[in-house]
């Protein structure tokens, strides 16, 4: 199983790009982050005539998250809980079956968190606590799970060209770089890092200055997985090219393989 992450910035606006991705690459889930669309207005027909089931749980002009898979799935929730008042588009949850069990993938965009000092950035760390108590509750299933999407963490100064410039950015913040080390320590692999400890992996680069010709970026797009699924992880690839074609996402996506 192929299990992609890949922050759109804007699904209608991209999905001439999204799906000549989705034919070349043929991943077999796909979590979308920043579709920036209610539910009635994904391009779901497009995307299912290319043989994916979609589940979204959008929202109006930003935010908004989807998951796309070949195999018929069932959604188990919409919204990170932990927050009844947070009405944020952020979080999509599901159950995707394999010949051999089934895969719980997660799909979440996290806050941003800037700018520092606003009330910006104590809710991406409440965000954050609250993704750690559902991934710590996730684990007691014993089962195959795949954090995956949009983290807007810099988690350490090899994910960034220069570190320095973003000392003073939440993405880099003590605070939030601690949160993402205490999901690790829970259990969960950074599927990249599991395979590689190579510099110079990124996933984002800004449109501004030509940051994508100097390879000016940083790494914040990650899976995540549980022991079970970290049992199966064969190789993970960023598809770096999608990021020099036409009305490209300033992101690029991560694609896991994990082993039936």
């Amino acid at each position: 199983m192929r299990i992609a992450t890949f922050n759109i910035n804007g699904v209608r606006a991209r999905i001439e790009a999204l799906t000549a991705w989705l034919k070349e690459a043929e991943p077999d889930v796909v979590c979308l982050q920043e579709i920036k669309t209610v539910d009635e207005g994904f391009p779901t027909g497009e995307i299912e005539a290319l043989g994916y089931n979609v589940a979204t749980h959008g929202q109006k002009g930003f935010n908004g998250v989807a998951i796309l898979s070949k195999r018929p799935f069932e959604v188990e929730r919409r919204g990170l809980p932990g927050d009844d008042a947070d009405v944020q588009a952020r979080y999509i949850e599901a159950v995707i079956p394999t010949e051999k069990g089934a895969v719980r993938v997660g799909n979440l965009y996290l806050p941003n968190g800037n700018p520092v000092g606003t009330e910006k950035f104590p809710y991406k760390l409440a965000w954050m606590d609250r993704l750690h108590a559902h991934a710590a509750e996730l684990l007691t299933l014993e089962e195959p799970v795949v954090l995956a999407g949009d983290y807007n963490v810099i988690p350490e100064p090899r994910d960034a060209k220069r570190p320095e410039a973003w000392v003073n950015d939440a993405l880099f913040q003590p605070e939030t770089r601690g949160r993402f080390r205490r999901l690790a320590a829970l259990g969960y692999t950074d599927a990249l890092r599991a395979t590689s400890d190579d510099g110079g992996l990124y996933t984002f680069w800004d449109y501004q200055a030509g940051a994508f010709q100097k390879n000016d970026g940083i790494r914040i797009d990650f899976l995540m997985l549980s022991p079970q699924a970290a049992d199966r992880l064969e190789r993970v690839v960023i598809d770096k090219d999608v990021r020099g074609r036409d009305k490209p996402s300033d992101h690029v996506p991560v694609i896991a393989t994990l082993r039936d």
